[in-house]
């Protein structure tokens, strides 16, 4: 049975498409750049957008690299209290202008007040048990993953896969890929067979991640 929710999304995104203009490059939206300096490093995740069954696709790429990554942050989140105090202190501030010609001027910038106490001290604690985790890993394994969903301008797909992406190249088989999956010419399971990405992994790439732009 169809759910009609789904199907309506489905249509809306249609409709969508043909009344808004999306610019491609040989068929696809590439919103990245690829600098050359770049491309001997890690890769960590990426956007693509092409046209399928005449709506647009919007895949979100990572890593299972920085997914891995993405899971120690939500550890040290759980693990590290936020005070109980109210943090007032990101609200509001003094905007900072800079002249354009000799009457307008340009907000470039807000300066806020200096955190509490509490907020420097979980924020000093959050860095501290974040950084002892990037140092030895946690006891987590990440496999390829697929989800789809659906809005009202596209099909969105969250894909976690162990390829590099570093050039338009890297990001055309990219499409390709989640292009396949969409279509069920192949499956997560087969592109990747018993593929995990753990904290032997993680370890191994600690001098590269160094490299990080």
């Amino acid at each position: 049975m169809k759910n009609l929710y789904i199907e309506s999304l489905r249509r809306e995104a249609r409709e969508y498409h043909r009344n808004h203009q999306w610019r491609l490059q040989n068929g696809l939206f590439i919103p990245h750049a690829y600098p050359e300096e770049n491309r001997k490093q890690l890769s960590w995740w990426d956007d693509v957008g092409f046209i399928l069954n005449k709506r647009r696709v919007m895949v979100n790429w990572r890593h299972p690299r920085c997914a891995y990554q993405d899971a120690i942050e939500k550890v040290v989140t759980s693990e590290i209290a936020q005070p109980a105090e109210y943090d007032g202190w990101r609200e509001g501030g003094e905007q900072i202008y800079r002249k354009l010609g000799r009457s307008r001027k340009k907000i470039v910038g807000i300066t806020h007040s200096s955190p509490t106490p509490g907020w420097s001290d979980y924020f000093a604690a959050f860095r501290a048990r974040e950084e002892e985790l990037m140092l030895s890993g946690i006891d987590l394994d990440i496999r390829p993953a697929m989800r789809v969903s659906w809005c009202y301008w596209a099909t969105l797909v969250d894909l976690i896969a162990p390829i590099e992406v570093r050039s338009n190249d890297d990001v055309v088989k990219l499409a390709s890929i989640a292009r396949r999956l969409l279509k069920r010419e192949t499956s997560v399971a087969g592109e990747w067979p018993g593929y995990s990405y753990g904290r032997n992994d993680w370890l191994a790439e600690a001098e590269k991640r160094k490299q990080r732009g």
